[in-house]
């Protein structure tokens, strides 16, 4: 369980990236975090495993204050906590198999991530993750030869590695086309059931939090406006997350009847 209270994202600048934020994710529950550009939601994932400070609040992951941990701690607490990145975060001269082995580094002495020996285990379940995500005729592929849904791909396997019980994805289809973005999604969603995992996403695209999500919380400017259920996403309060605009989307019919007609709808007013 993740329990965030009162948390406050304060830059040198005085901008203020998080106000106050509190908000609860049950254990095996996925979150969708949405909102417009600024709003926090990076910001939000990344104080969580501590990759930025926050300036005030308390973040309990499985009870442990992320705030309160000693560098010794936090390394220890992040190998529960695993993390998939907009910009995949690979490294590009490794092969598939040792990016994928990397998210085990927090669990091996320092000799053995440099000279990259790994138990046997640990391998074996690498290339049964690969399979999973279905790399498995990848393993020695370096990572810069990858499309974009491919290195998404290594990315989860890599966070997965981890056994972790918090999964935090940031903006996962960000960078790939509208088919890829929903096999990457729907490929999350299972391994995280799969796994009985708590996850955060951070995403843009609304409709993909709709389909794959149930919970939805929305920021703006550093505070949640919205929380709730996927169904009670309307018009109304994309309208609060987003500020106003036209959420159909029209197709001029060009054939015979020439009329307008909806193709889009995200229900409620809209």
């Amino acid at each position: 369980m993740v329990e965030i209270k009162n948390l406050v994202k304060r830059y040198p600048s005085g901008q203020e990236a998080l106000s106050d934020v509190s908000l609860t994710i049950k254990d095996d529950e996925v979150v969708a975090l949405i909102g417009p550009s600024g709003a926090g939601k990076s910001t939000l994932i990344r104080c969580i495993n501590r990759l930025i400070d926050p300036t005030g609040g308390t973040i309990l992951v499985n009870g442990k204050d992320m705030c309160a941990l000693n560098h010794k701690d936090l390394r220890l607490a992040r190998r529960k906590i695993g993390m998939i990145f907009q910009e995949y975060a690979l490294v590009d001269r490794l092969t598939v198999m040792e990016n994928v082995l990397s998210g085990q580094l927090g669990y091996v002495g320092f000799w053995a991530s440099v000279t990259r020996r790994f138990p046997a285990a640990t391998v074996e379940k690498a290339y049964t993750l690969l399979e999973r995500v279905g790399l498995a005729d990848y393993v020695d592929s370096r990572a810069d030869q990858l499309s974009g849904g491919q290195r998404q791909r290594v990315g989860i396997a890599r966070a997965l590695i981890q056994q972790p019980d918090l999964l935090l994805v940031d903006e996962p289809t960000a960078s790939l086309d509208p088919k890829t973005s929903r096999q990457v999604m729907r490929l999350i969603i299972e391994l995280v059931q799969e796994n009985k995992l708590s996850c955060i996403i951070n995403i843009h695209d609304v409709i993909l939090a709709k389909q794959f999500c149930q919970r939805i919380v929305g920021l703006q400017a550093g505070k949640i406006v919205y929380d709730g259920s996927s169904e009670n996403m309307n018009t109304e309060v994309l309208n609060t997350i987003y500020g106003a605009e036209d959420w159909n989307i029209k197709k001029k019919d060009t054939d015979e009847d020439d009329t307008d007609e909806s193709i889009f709808s995200l229900g409620g007013n809209a």
